[in-house]
């Protein structure tokens, strides 16, 4: 169950990262937002980025073997990449519709998959 929540929590987690550092791209289609500053832009996805601390330190906090979750630290960090990985490919073909996935970005997501099975690999 621990295993579970841990992967819930990485995916919420993965989600207001994604928001944080891609979200802000997309600030120019909406009205009030295009004429943001840096610094304005910075501290929006700041505090974006703050829910995303909200899920992952838990996250890695009830996951990590030290403290009777499923998963060494290793395998904590693999998990959160494919799992960013996967978040952040929906997020972009959602959101940026002018973004398409090619061959060579499937390969390479591929050999990421392999990267888990080998990281979980007793």
């Amino acid at each position: 169950m621990k295993a579970t929540y841990t992967i819930l929590l990485l995916i919420l987690s993965n989600l207001f990262m994604t928001l944080a550092w891609y979200g802000h791209l997309k600030f120019a289609d909406w009205k009030g937002f295009s004429k943001l500053g840096l610094f304005s832009i910075i501290a929006i996805s700041w505090g974006v980025a703050f829910f995303e601390y909200c899920f992952q330190v838990p996250a890695n906090k009830l996951g990590y073997h030290g403290n009777g979750g499923p998963f060494s630290l290793v395998e904590l960090k693999v998990l959160q990449e494919v799992i960013t990985l996967v978040v952040f490919t929906a997020f972009t073909l959602v959101v940026f519709k002018n973004e398409s996935l090619r061959a060579n970005h499937l390969t390479g997501f591929a050999f990421l998959v392999l990267a888990v099975y080998f990281i979980f690999k007793k």
